[in-house]
C-alpha cells in the first residue's frame, strides 16, 4: 500500500507513541488480552437483551447481515479514533474532538458520553431489579425461590444489589484494576450465548419453534415505523468508544497497531456473541421475543431441566452486568471530573474527589432507575442520538477533519470510509429519531 497506509492497518504509526504521558506510562500495566476484556465488557452489555427483538423485526437474514456491518463499521471507527488519538496526543474521548473540532463540539461529545453512560447503567439496574424482583408481567427470581416478601420489593432489592457489588467496584480508581472481573463478565456472557444455543438447538430438533421470518415486515405503517425504531438499537450494540483512550493510555508497551489488534479482536467476540445471542432467542420465542430477551426465561422452555437453566441464564447475567457496570461507570465519572473540575490533579490523585464523584453518581442512578419503568425506549433513544454520536458520527468527523493534511492525511479510500460512516450516521440519527416520534404518537393514540 505504499507510505501512504490505509486508515484501518494505521501501519504508519505503529512503533510504540511518543504521547509523552508519563504518568500514564508509569501506571501502565494492562496487556493486550487484559485490555480485550475491557472494551469487550464495555461493547457488551445489556444491549445484548436487545438484540433477539431486533431480529424479531429484521427478520433472520436481514438481521445477521445488519449485526455484521454495524461491526465492521464500528471497528473502522475504533480505528480511526485510535489513528487520531495519538496523532493528538489525546487522554479522553472528548481531547481529540476538541482538537479536531473546538472546544463547543468537546463538550457536546462528553454530555453524549454522560447521557449514555448514565442511560446505560439506568438501564443496567432496571434489569437487575426485574429479573430480581418481579415486574408486571413476569416473575422475579427471588419470588419464585422464597415467595412474596419483602424481598421481593424492587426498590430495595437495586438498594442493596447497588451497595452490596456494585460500589466497592465503582470506587476503583483505574481501568486496568477492573481487567480481571471484565474477563469473568465476558466469560458469563459466554454461558448465557452457550445455555440459549443449546437450548434453541434442542427446540429445532424436536421441532418446538415457529418457522422464523427471514426478512422484515413491511405490510402495514406500524410495521414500517417498528423496523425504523427498531435499527438504531443495533448502534447501541458496538458503543464502547468512550473507553478507547483509558484502556489504550494503560496498555503495556502502548502503540497503534497493539491497539487495533485489541479493537479486531473485540470485534469478532462481539459478532459472534450477538449472531449467537440473536438468532437463539429469537428461535427460542419467536414473535414473543420482547425487548429485554431475559425476561423470557421466567416460564418453562419445554425441555428437560428447562427451570434450572432459566435460574442459571438470569442469575448469571446478572452478575455480567454487575462487573459491567463498573467499566461504563469508569467513563462516566471520568467525563464529569473533566467537566467540573477542569485543571484539577487527576482524579486518580484526589481519593475524596473519586469517591465523592462516585457517591453522587451511583445516588443518582439509583433514583432514576426508580422513576424510569422501561429499558426498551432508552435503548431506543439513545441508539438514534447519544450512541450514534459516540460511535460513528464524531469518529468520522474527526478523521475528515484531522486527515486533510500532513503524514497522516487520508488517502482516498479513507476519506470515502468516512464520508460513508458519517452518512449513514446521520440516516440512521433521522431515521430512529423520526421512528421514536411516531412510535410515540402511535401509543398514546391507543
Amino acid at each position: 500500500m505504499g507510505k501512504q497506509e490505509s486508515l484501518v492497518s494505521g501501519k504508519n504509526l505503529e512503533d510504540d507513541d511518543e504521547m509523552g504521558l508519563d504518568d500514564y506510562s508509569k501506571r501502565s500495566n494492562s496487556g493486550i488480552y487484559g485490555a480485550v476484556f475491557n472494551l469487550t465488557t464495555t461493547v457488551i452489555g445489556a444491549g445484548i437483551m436487545a438484540l433477539p427483538a431486533t431480529m424479531k423485526v429484521l427478520g433472520l437474514l436481514v438481521g445477521i447481515i445488519m449485526i455484521l456491518l454495524m461491526g465492521v463499521l464500528a471497528e473502522i471507527s475504533v480505528e480511526m479514533l485510535i489513528r487520531f488519538t495519538v496523532q493528538c496526543k489525546a487522554t479522553s474521548y472528548g481531547e481529540v474532538v476538541q482538537h479536531a473540532l473546538g472546544s463547543p463540539a468537546r463538550i457536546l461529545s462528553e454530555m453524549c458520553i454522560i447521557m449514555n453512560n448514565a442511560g446505560v447503567l439506568v438501564v443496567y439496574l432496571i434489569i437487575m431489579g426485574d429479573v430480581m424482583s418481579g415486574s408486571g408481567r413476569h416473575a422475579g427470581v427471588l419470588e419464585q425461590w422464597f415467595g412474596n416478601g419483602f424481598w421481593d420489593d424492587r426498590k430495595l432489592v437495586m438498594f442493596v444489589v447497588l451497595v452490596v457489588f456494585l460500589a466497592p467496584l465503582c470506587a476503583l480508581d483505574k481501568i486496568e484494576s477492573l481487567s480481571m472481573t471484565s474477563a469473568a463478565s465476558v466469560v458469563l456472557a459466554v454461558l448465557f450465548v452457550t445455555i440459549t444455543c443449546v437450548v434453541a438447538s434442542i427446540m429445532l430438533i424436536e421441532g418446538k419453534t415457529a418457522s422464523p421470518r427471514l426478512v422484515p415486515d413491511v405490510s402495514s405503517k406500524k410495521a414500517v415505523i417498528e423496523l425504523l425504531v427498531i435499527i438504531p438499537v443495533m448502534s447501541n450494540a458496538y458503543v464502547g468508544h468512550f473507553n478507547i483512550q483509558p484502556i489504550y493510555n494503560e496498555l503495556e508497551g502502548r502503540s497503534p497497531r497493539k491497539m487495533n489488534k485489541v479493537g479486531r479482536i473485540t470485534t469478532v467476540i462481539c459478532v459472534v456473541i450477538y449472531w449467537l445471542t440473536a438468532i437463539s432467542g429469537y428461535l427460542l420465542f419467536g414473535k414473543n421475543t420482547e425487548g429485554d430477551v431475559l425476561t423470557n426465561f421466567d416460564k418453562p422452555l419445554g425441555i428437560r431441566f428447562s427451570t434450572t437453566l432459566n435460574f442459571i441464564v438470569r442469575i448469571g447475567y446478572i452478575f455480567h452486568l454487575i462487573l459491567v457496570f463498573p467499566v461504563i461507570h469508569f467513563s462516566l465519572r471520568q467525563t464529569i471530573d473533566t467537566l467540573a473540575f477542569s485543571g484539577a490533579v487527576p482524579l486518580p490523585e484526589s481519593k475524596n474527589r473519586c469517591l465523592g464523584l462516585t457517591c453522587v453518581i451511583l445516588g443518582i442512578i439509583y433514583a432514576a432507575s426508580i422513576m424510569i419503568p422501561s429499558i426498551w425506549t432508552a435503548f431506543k433513544l439513545t441508539g438514534a442520538t447519544t450512541a450514534v454520536s459516540l460511535g460513528f458520527t464524531f469518529p468520522a468527523l474527526i478523521a475528515l477533519r484531522l486527515g486533510r493534511k500532513g503524514p497522516l492525511g487520508l488517502n482516498s479510500r479513507d476519506r470515502m470510509l468516512s464520508w460513508v460512516m458519517l452518512v449513514v450516521a446521520i440516516i440512521v440519527s433521522i431515521v430512529g429519531v423520526v421512528g421514536n416520534i411516531y412510535s410515540m404518537q402511535d401509543g398514546s393514540s391507543e
